[in-house]
């Protein structure tokens, strides 16, 4: 069984270094988050896409953060989130959204923590309206000094093929950083 982030680290999910590795708006705002989407960031820890999400789809979008850690989500309501975003605690194959619900879902850093990866990604298609984008992003299967462990890490050809069995077509694979992928999908 894959092992989950340990909350007594939660902190490392929202400093600074993180944020130079990866900024969260620049980030989603590349990949086609914009101003009054509905958002889900499936897996959301103490917010750090969910509350920039929040920033960029304004009023008019709403952004589910989703997590079945009850201490992400208790962190992630400390941090004071805007009033359009949600909180949801869930199941790791429930997700507790209306079926087409959202335009965007994020998986990040989450996929490599589940056990049933097609059933986790068929859940997160069921919540995304028709054409909308699938957003995972992952661990370079590698040794490192931070991150899981390299057997928990998922090779980046693997993951493309975990989305497709579950449905999604691939419009875009890219490294981030040393560390970390993207693969960007369609419903």
């Amino acid at each position: 069984m894959p092992h989950k982030f340990e909350p007594t680290n939660i902190e490392l999910l929202i400093n600074n270094d993180r944020i130079k590795e990866l900024n969260p708006v620049q980030f989603l705002r590349e990949n086609g988050l914009q101003e009054g989407m509905c958002f889900a960031d499936i897996g959301c820890g103490p917010g750090f896409f969910s509350i920039p999400a929040a920033h960029i789809i304004g009023d008019k979008g709403m952004v589910y953060a989703i997590d079945i850690q009850e201490e992400m989500v208790n962190k992630l309501k400390q941090r004071r989130p805007p009033e359009n975003l949600k909180i949801i605690i869930s199941q790791e194959n429930t997700i507790p959204l209306e079926n087409t619900a959202v335009d965007f879902a994020l998986l990040a850093f989450v996929l490599h923590e589940t056990e049933d990866r097609i059933a986790f990604l068929k859940e997160a298609k069921r919540c995304l309206r028709p054409q909308s984008i699938l957003l995972v992003v992952e661990w370079e299967k590698k040794i490192e000094d931070k991150g899981p462990p390299f057997e928990e890490r998922i090779e980046r050809d693997e993951a493309e093929k975990l989305i497709e069995a579950a449905g999604f077509k691939i419009q875009e694979t890219a490294s981030l950083n040393p560390s970390h992928y993207k693969i960007k999908a369609r419903k």
